[in-house]
């Protein structure tokens, strides 16, 4: 092998670093093998840099991918979807290592390697990642550079200080790109992600659903009002609406479970106060959204159903910003069509007997829906019942089980057996799901809505009022929604309980919380203003700051705007930077030379010192002493060992200084 195509120790060392940071964000969800590969490869590359291993054989590497892929259907059990083909790109990844021989190798690895800092994104894009990636790229890039330095054997670390000035050298420039270059839709199909992880609310609600949901601190959306913060009170984050009990769950009615003329929202007639607020939510994998009570949004990709929520034709893979008004006080369907009031009354047959006995009772002796409604809040609040986040199991007619033995449930339990009293009592009702309350942060007035804000109550048809908010767990645990879960379950303790490293465990410790509350203020503005940063808002943003926008006046602002950033970069780029300096004792001889110039006496370009001397004391006789003097002191330090430091504070630079300055021209 040639000697310009062996890969540097530096080099080689880098890359090894730089293998390991890539795949470190990834480690929740690749196979504990897959590091495994990273470090068996890593060893065998050191071990064939040491001589004592030979690079891997075409049977050996064969037999790796083999067993690679094997272990990947294995573990996620499907080629298909996004985290196998991460994971595999990973281990090919690692693999490519072992056999980096030459230069080119090492190219198509580091190549590689921007490719796969890039697959984090793909998973989240939250802005200690974003931080973590530039680290890699500045990683990546110190490996290159390293590439190109065939003296280097051994590890040099100052290596990454040139690669950061590279970046640093093109920030200016991608600050341009990320604001005027044009949004593009992307030329392929992401796999889907898996749907195993934590997505919030689902679309479906059995007893116990929720309240599992409540043992998880991940943030499901933040809002941002125009004007005051509703009181927590008034937080009802409204998502789901279920309208059908089959197989003792709760789940929404599809849209071809509607009837065509049905499925259009009649418009209710405004009153009341109007809130205006931005929502960012976290991906879901799912594409219902959330909003309060009747809310309405300008954007073409919020849209709402019959059952008034919100929901996006698209799933929400990645974080999703849009702005709504709501109208909490608007009365909403006030005449029930006859399709709907069947819809919201059935029940299963043969379920729950001694729920649906004690309801037609209780209805018997109620004077009207309101006071039926008001008789069960009672019965919720007077008698024996538990909030807590431990409900025990049920099992067949669980709600007979929950109301007249266990007594014992989460919000879930509470709304589930409402909606089925109501219906057994012939008052149409259904289960609400999403959240209830949040958090305010006060450093930038936003509402900070975790999964553990989780929540289902009950909305109740009455005559001439509509669909009436009722939350049965106001009755039990009023702490739950005046102060939020932590003080409703503080006796039992098991809040965040499986969550021991969480941030909002330690609330009562002042630094911790400040800075979670500052951290999370950054992150709405990174998310509102970066990750939000789409074709509609670079169209609204170019349009304020550019007035109508034309073809040939984008361009032209586009290329102006690379020009001012590029030439400044160029210019110091070509600058002449390896000009040798002046030093203190050549000054010292050219202004002798300056005062024999004005006697006359010019120096010949390449002339010796020696030789401009001795013709110099043959035209100045009388000042043939003094020359004599300055050009033997001068060479003298100059030529005989070279000048320093040390010798700039000589006897004889001192006395040649002293020479010069007494010479006169």
């Amino acid at each position: 092998m040639k000697a310009q195509q062996q890969i540097p120790r530096n080099a080689l060392v880098w890359s090894v670093i730089t293998l390991f940071a890539l795949v470190a964000p990834h480690f929740a969800r690749i196979p504990l093998w897959i590091l495994a590969v990273y470090v068996f490869a890593a060893i065998w590359r050191i071990m064939v840099y040491r001589g004592r291993w030979s690079f891997p054989s075409r049977w050996v590497k064969v037999f790796l991918i083999l067993t690679s892929c094997i272990g990947l259907y294995f573990s996620f059990g499907t080629f298909l979807g996004l985290e196998p083909t991460v994971a595999l790109l990973l281990t090919a990844f690692a693999l490519k290592l072992m056999e980096l021989a030459e230069r080119k190798d090492a190219y198509v690895l580091l190549f590689l390697g921007y490719f796969v800092c890039v697959t984090e994104f793909l998973f989240s894009q939250d802005l200690l990642i974003v931080l973590y990636s530039i680290f890699t790229v500045t990683l990546i890039t110190t490996a290159l550079l390293a590439l190109h330095q065939p003296d280097q054997h051994k590890f040099n670390p100052r290596t990454i200080r040139q690669a950061g000035v590279m970046l640093l050298q093109a920030f200016p420039l991608m600050i341009v790109l990320f604001f005027l270059f044009p949004r593009i839709g992307p030329l392929w199909t992401v796999p889907i992600k898996s749907h195993a992880a934590k997505t919030g609310v689902s679309d479906f609600m059995r007893p116990g659903d929720i309240s599992n949901l409540s043992q998880s601190a991940d943030v499901a959306f933040r809002a941002q009002f125009e004007g005051d913060i509703p009181g927590t009170t008034d937080l009802y984050w409204r998502g789901l609406v279920f309208s059908k009990l089959v197989d003792g769950a709760w789940t929404s009615l599809r849209y071809f479970d509607v009837p065509a003329k049905h499925r259009r929202q009649l418009e209710p007639e405004l009153s009341g106060p109007e809130l205006t607020y931005s929502i960012i939510m976290e991906p879901t994998q799912q594409n219902w959204l959330y909003s309060l009570r009747y809310a309405k949004s300008t954007q073409a990709k919020v849209m709402d159903s019959a059952d008034y929520r919100l929901y996006s034709p698209v799933i929400l893979e990645d974080e999703y910003q849009y702005r709504v008004r709501s109208w909490p006080n608007a009365q909403i369907e006030d005449e029930l069509s006859d399709w709907r009031r069947k819809a919201e009354l059935t029940l299963p047959d043969n379920e729950n007997p001694q729920t649906l006995a004690f309801a037609q009772q209780l209805r018997v002796e109620s004077d009207g829906d309101r006071a039926f409604v008001d008789a069960i809040l009672q019965k919720f609040n007077r008698e024996e019942y538990i909030y807590t986040l431990q409900p025990p199991l049920l099992g067949d007619n669980a709600m007979d089980q929950f109301l007249f033995q266990t007594r014992r449930g989460f919000c879930e339990h509470y709304a589930y057996a409402f909606v089925v009293l109501m219906r057994a009592a012939g008052i149409p009702s259904r289960v609400i799901a999403g959240y209830q309350g949040g958090e305010v942060n006060p450093v930038n007035k936003t509402v900070i809505v975790h999964q553990f804000d989780a929540h289902a109550w009950a909305e109740v048809w009455l005559e001439g009022e509509g669909w009436v908010r009722f939350d049965p767990t106001a009755a039990v645990a009023p702490d739950r929604i005046e102060w939020g879960l932590e003080r409703a379950v503080a006796s039992e303790g098991s809040f965040l309980s499986n969550s021991l490293l969480s941030p909002l465990r330690y609330r009562s410790v002042i630094w911790i919380n400040n800075l979670r509350l500052r951290y999370d203020a950054l992150t709405w503005q990174w998310k509102k203003w970066i990750v939000g940063y789409d074709s509609d808002t670079q169209f609204e943003f170019l349009q304020n700051w550019l007035g109508e926008i034309s073809g040939r006046k984008f361009a032209l602002i586009l290329l102006g705007s690379w020009a001012l950033v590029l030439i400044p970069v160029a210019i110091s780029l070509l600058a002449k930077r390896d000009i040798k300096r002046t030093s203190a004792l050549d000054r010292q001889y050219l202004a002798f030379c300056t005062k024999l110039e004005k006697l006359g006496l010019v120096r010949a370009a390449g002339e010796a010192p020696g030789d401009f001397g001795a013709r110099a004391g043959q035209v100045l006789p009388d000042k043939a002493d003094d020359i004599d003097k300055v050009t033997r002191l001068y060479c003298g330090l100059a030529y005989a060992e070279g000048f320093s430091g040390q010798e700039k504070k000589s006897i004889e630079f001192e006395e040649l200084k002293n020479t010069v300055r007494r010479f006169r021209g």
